[in-house]
């Protein structure tokens, strides 16, 4: 993989701060857009734009049949249906509106199930499912090792909620392993895609899953683009989520009738360029290659752990398989304090729960350093992120 020639595609690569060009390495909370990107969402609202699925003039034409050229580019990527293919703004909006509209089918004796590594936006919505319903919530639990435990689903399991990937530890959960032994029990499984979509293509029919949410904003796309899945059969018995225009086919003073899929989910005017962005960075994505990103990024992460073993640092989770991220501390030091010797060197990490605090709290400290790499990055950023934190280190240790 010529890295050098990707990361062309990304001018702010070049930007430099305290006289220093910066190494971004905070992927796992937003990645940056190649040029390519913004000049797609460029040509559609210089050249394209108007409001789709509202006009029968040419202009409105051209938009709306962009939109949906880019649903159906999407959804092909992870082998759904244009039906099934729901956009919203990210995964947080789809899991959100996924526990609105499952939860008539929720009652005080089911129980939901997410996990100790969940990201805040798979666990409070379902949490909080839970206390309205009196239904039980149960966790599977993280093991030293950073992975999911064994676990015995309860008989009356309804719903099983859990992560393709660990945004702190980069685990990669094996998703048909798991949407089986929930499925055993009878339960809905919800597969969080946020942090495992921009590393790891997934076929949603294959996979076992009855939903899967991710955001584009991670693997390239804009933000404000996301995309909710959700088998045809299930979708079109749940109630919509939002009301208003687009998402109806005839109201009366005292009913509506809901549109088919996938529009009537997507109430009011969409986010039209952001699809069509998300669209092209699958594009980009797939012309690299997938397995060659995370190829290179398990290169950057053997290189790290080499680098911080020799430093002597707490690294947090060795998961069999995981993806490009690193998370660690200086002992006697806060996270807080280790990011801001980083930013002055002008390294771009994370610091903090990272939305992820049971996990944190489980892992014994108050927040973690995380390090978190994609295509662009190389190993001298790897290098300069290890010389930044042998200096925090004399500072604090």
């Amino acid at each position: 993989m010529d890295v050098e020639k990707i990361r062309k595609d990304f001018p702010i690569l070049a930007k430099k701060y305290h006289g220093k060009t910066l190494a971004y390495l905070d992927n796992a909370a937003s990645s940056q857009k190649p040029v390519q990107v913004v000049d797609a969402v460029r040509d559609f609202y210089l050249n394209s734009y108007a409001n789709v699925h509202r006009g029968s003039y040419d202009l409105s034409v051209e938009a709306t049949e962009a939109y949906e050229k880019a649903r159906k580019r999407v959804g092909k990527h992870f082998g759904a249906k244009e039906k099934e293919t729901i956009f919203t703004r990210n995964t947080t909006e789809s899991l959100n509106a996924l526990a609105y509209s499952l939860s008539d089918s929720i009652g005080e004796d089911d129980a939901i199930v997410v996990t100790e590594m969940d990201h805040h936006s798979n666990l409070v919505p379902w949490q909080q499912l839970c206390l309205r319903k009196k239904a039980e919530l149960h966790f599977v639990e993280v093991d030293g090792n950073g992975e999911l435990a064994d676990f015995d689903f309860p008989s009356n399991t309804a719903l099983f909620a859990f992560p393709h990937v660990s945004n702190v530890l980069g685990t990669v959960n094996d998703v048909e392993k798991w949407a089986k032994k929930a499925k055993k029990e009878g339960a809905l499984v919800v597969l969080d895609g946020a942090a495992g979509a921009p590393h790891i293509p997934l076929n949603v029919h294959r996979s076992g899953v009855d939903f899967y949410a991710f955001s584009g904003h991670k693997m390239l796309g804009p933000m404000g683009s996301g995309v909710l899945w959700g088998k045809q059969e299930l979708l079109e018995k749940m109630p919509p989520f939002l009301y208003g225009g687009s998402m109806i086919t005839n109201v009366e003073k005292g009913k509506s009738e809901w549109a088919d899929l996938p529009h009537k989910f997507e109430a009011g005017t969409p986010d039209a360029g952001g699809a069509i962005g998300l669209a092209k960075a699958i594009d980009y994505l797939e012309s690299v290659g997938f397995s060659r990103i995370l190829e290179h990024e398990h290169a950057l992460v053997k290189k790290t752990l080499d680098l911080f073993a020799e430093i002597g640092l707490d690294v947090y989770g060795s998961p069999s398989k995981r993806t490009g991220i690193v998370s660690f501390n200086i002992r006697n030091a806060h996270a807080h304090d280790i990011g801001m010797v980083l930013g002055g060197d002008a390294i771009a990490v994370r610091a903090g729960v990272h939305c992820s605090q049971v996990l944190v709290k489980k892992l014994g400290v108050p927040a973690t350093v995380r390090a978190s790499y994609y295509l662009y990055n190389t190993e001298s950023e790897v290098e300069r992120l290890a010389d930044s934190v042998r200096k925090a280190k004399e500072v604090f240790g």
